[in-house]
């Protein structure tokens, strides 16, 4: 009898022993399984195509998952902490081009240009309070798109006064203090026109200013957004002037690889208001998909700022020469 108790004893006694090393293994494994698939998810945000685009609409979001994942590591698996790492540091890789920058003081001499931006959202019935609001923010110029008949008379209406100089092609508009001169409809590789170019005659030199309203995106739908944003590329490459901005709604996120074309021509503006820009749902920003480029100019400040009812934040960006 005592002998059979000592066996049991021995039997209920190594599963304790062992229970724990079986823990931090599994915790070990789901750490390193949550910290590969979190790396493909970054490493989808490069490749072209409906992939890239959806891997850059969660990149700046994947941050959140690899801080929890770094955090278990290191309370709880530190056997793996290294291997969790490496996503890390190649999701700092992929958003270093996204990644917010400096305020500059502009030269004394130079004559600071101020663009605003906003998608108004077509019968929104909100474009005369974007325009009012982004004309009280002292913009110089006021870029808007997504125009229908009804809310261009708005914006027209509502911005006359101090902006008398104006054009509007197709969705796009564009509202200046200053002349106006060879407004050119843009097709971009569509049969119709959401985009336009303008030379804004500021008081230091001429300014090439490009207003784009991008196609749509939806699942498996957006070659003609890709096309649009090819045809841009192709513009502001061939385009001669030596100061240029491009403000608008790309319908794209700053990561996504459709943008590598025109950051090829042209320089990211990045947010000098300490976040990362987001622009879209106006609720809640979640995706920065309107978008500022310049090519020959400084950015002394750009930021995003709240403007009538729609469900984009509009972009202001402060420029000189």
């Amino acid at each position: 009898m005592e002998a059979h108790h000592e066996e049991s004893t021995i039997d209920t006694h190594l599963p304790q022993q062992r229970s724990p090393r079986r823990l931090k293994t599994r915790r070990a494994r789901q750490v390193a399984v949550a910290s590969m698939i979190l790396l493909l998810a970054v490493l989808c945000s490069w490749i072209p195509g409906v992939i890239g685009t959806a891997g850059a609409a969660i990149l700046p979001w994947l941050g959140l998952g690899l801080l929890a994942v770094l955090i278990t590591a290191a309370f709880l698996a530190r056997r793996v902490i290294v291997l969790t790492l490496v996503p890390v540091l190649v999701w700092i890789q992929a958003m270093a081009p996204s990644l917010p920058g400096l305020p500059v003081a502009g030269a004394e001499e130079s004559t600071p240009i101020t663009v605003a931006s906003q998608n108004v959202r077509a019968q929104s019935g909100g474009s005369a309070a974007s325009a009012g609001e982004l004309a009280g923010q002292g913009a110089d110029v006021v870029a808007l798109t997504e125009l229908d008949g009804e809310s261009l008379s708005a914006a027209r209406e509502a911005l006359a006064a101090d902006y008398p100089y104006s054009s509007a092609v197709g969705t796009v508009g564009i509202w200046s203090k200053y002349p106006i001169t060879d407004v050119e409809p843009l097709f971009l590789g569509l049969g119709w026109k959401r985009a336009l170019r303008a030379e804004v005659q500021t008081p230091t030199t001429p300014l090439a200013v490009y207003v784009l309203h991008a196609a749509s995106v939806r699942p498996g739908h957006q070659q003609d957004r890709d096309t649009m944003l090819a045809g841009l590329a192709d513009a502001v490459a061939a385009d001669p002037a030596a100061g240029l901005i491009t403000v608008g709604d790309f319908n794209a996120t700053s990561a996504d690889p459709a943008l590598s074309a025109i950051r090829a021509q042209a320089d990211w503006v990045r947010p000098t208001d300490g976040t990362l820009g987001f622009t879209w749902p106006a609720a809640f920003p979640l995706a920065r998909i309107d978008q500022v480029f310049v090519r020959g100019l400084s950015v002394l400040s750009s930021s995003t700022i709240r403007a009538g009812n729609s469900d984009h934040l509009a972009t202001l960006t402060t420029i000189t020469p």
